[in-house]
């Protein structure tokens, strides 16, 4: 599975918008992982005072045993798979192309996204 940024930052925040539902898939999951896109997005969001990080979030991600996923060129190819996102946000649309290309579900509370039925795609507060 691979989280979404937001629901990286629910789960190392166990915050309750991550539900039940979605905890359990996680905990089922033989690999999770986050994407360097969400590490990019959180810090910039965070360096424009957008966004308050958790002390220690980068250190947390491993404790929490979550694995790493790279950007590949395979994964940047990936976009064109998603032309009604053309106008999304940009790490969003690479999280999905990422999750395409892996063949790993993307955990995410994006509406967009979620609307797009596609059974890959699971509502993180469900």
């Amino acid at each position: 599975m691979l989280l979404d940024s937001q629901v990286l930052i629910w789960l190392l925040d166990d915050d309750r918008r991550l539900s039940g539902g979605a905890r359990e898939r996680l905990a089922a999951a033989p690999r999770v992982f986050f994407s360097a896109a969400s590490t990019l997005e959180l810090t910039i969001k965070s360096m424009l005072g957008r966004l308050e990080l958790p002390v220690g979030w980068m250190d947390r991600l491993g404790d929490a045993g979550l694995a790493a996923l790279a950007i590949t060129p395979e994964h940047t190819a990936g976009l064109v798979d998603f032309p009604e996102l053309v106008g999304h946000d940009p790490f969003d649309r690479i999280l999905m192309a990422q999750a395409l290309v892996e063949q790993i579900p993307l955990v995410t509370a994006d509406r967009v996204l979620l609307g797009l039925g596609l059974d890959w795609v699971l509502d993180a507060g469900s």
